[in-house]
């Protein structure tokens, strides 16, 4: 089985772990890629759901680590390879001068990826008719494992001790959405100008579409070189089914800003996360990212994972062919609009980690 197809496998499934405590502590609840485990195969560093019931059923099996770490995955009991975890970072064990303890302010996501969401709360999230039906932003901040406002001098403080301590590369600021029209543009100002003051650390932000084009350009100005905008889903009712709150936010005014925003940070600094797997075919989301390569926008597209205690907590994974469809044409289509993972300045496709996508497109270029 290929690096490709092992990822691949791994993120659709989930993974059993002989011993759970092994390796970084995993994420539970909260915003990004949440119930998962960091694991290193091959090259890569991906994120591989180990907290979710497919998880707990997944034939793919990871054995007690050897002394340096490398733990043997099996499925029926065949070897299909080896893995590593990486270790805990040293800047969890630091706290703030009020007490804060840095992982409650930001957390390494991958192995050299600082990643924060400024805003733990949501305008859409209390109303069940509103929020997103995948997401978990609210459960790390109820469990007392994150605070609700991470101010632009904590992030700067915990940025510049994950690059000293942890050789952290780049960082991924998300938000819950506030009420205001910006819908969480300011608060990527406010923090990218106070980080970039102390520390020099490429900065993606995400948010959704500000009502007004000029945020583009304040965020862009503020020190961020990498802006994410979210589709999720790229099919009008598969949006008002899942995520009724923020499809709203029309997908034609999704493109507006996109464009407006690609003139400011360039093509392939502009992305957006697709959730393969909630109800849109290979197909509409292959024509969609075929748009969004078009204008310069990157389309990262990622396995969907039920997360424990959301509406879609039983909605099935989809299987690794359903993802192979989507992920080996799209690495090509990327690839040939002049984009790729590795020239993004910051971010999630930079990372990768969430999706076997970067790996296609390195077989692609080898």
């Amino acid at each position: 089985m290929s690096e490709a197809e092992l990822i691949n496998e791994l993120q659709t499934h989930g993974m059993r772990m002989v011993d759970p405590t092994v390796g970084m502590e995993s994420r539970r609840g909260g915003a990004g890629p949440t119930d998962h485990k960091a694991v290193t195969i091959g090259g890569s560093t991906v994120m591989v759901p180990v907290h979710t019931a497919p998880a707990f059923d997944s034939p793919y099996v990871v054995q007690a680590p050897d002394a340096n770490g490398m733990a043997e995955v099996t499925k029926a009991g065949v070897s299909l390879g080896r893995l590593k975890f990486p270790g805990r970072p040293r800047f969890y064990d630091l706290k703030t001068a009020d007490g804060i303890e840095y992982h409650k302010i930001a957390t390494l996501h991958s192995r050299d990826v600082l990643a924060t969401t400024v805003l733990q709360e949501c305008i859409r999230y209390a109303s069940r008719k509103k929020t997103c039906q995948f997401c978990s932003i609210g459960q790390s901040l109820a469990a007392g494992r994150t605070i609700a406002h991470k101010t632009p001098a904590q992030l700067a403080e915990v940025a510049k001790a994950a690059v000293e301590l942890d050789g952290v590369k780049h960082m991924v600021m998300t938000t819950g959405t506030p009420a205001g029209k910006d819908r969480g543009a300011q608060v990527m100002v406010d923090s990218a100008a106070v980080i970039k003051a102390v520390v020099d650390l490429p900065i993606q932000g995400q948010c959704e579409p500000p009502a007004d084009d000029i945020w583009h350009e304040r965020m862009f100005a503020a020190g961020i070189e990498n802006l994410g905008m979210h589709l999720e889903a790229v099919t009008p009712d598969v949006r008002a089914r899942v995520m009724p709150g923020k499809a709203q936010v029309s997908l034609d005014k999704y493109f507006d800003s996109f464009k407006a925003a690609v003139k400011v940070f360039g093509r392939g600094q502009v992305s957006t996360y697709i959730i393969a797997g909630l109800g849109d075919t290979p197909e509409a989301i292959l024509e969609t990212s075929q748009e969004l390569c078009k204008i310069g926008v990157y389309p990262f597209v990622v396995p969907f994972v039920p997360i424990s205690g959301t509406p879609m907590e039983s909605h099935p994974t989809p299987n690794a062919d359903f993802m192979a469809s989507i992920l080996k044409p799209l690495s090509g289509m990327i690839l040939r609009a002049g984009m790729s993972a590795e020239s993004s300045k910051a971010g999630c496709a930079k990372c990768g980690a969430c999706s076997a996508l970067s790996v296609y497109e390195k077989l692609r270029v080898a």
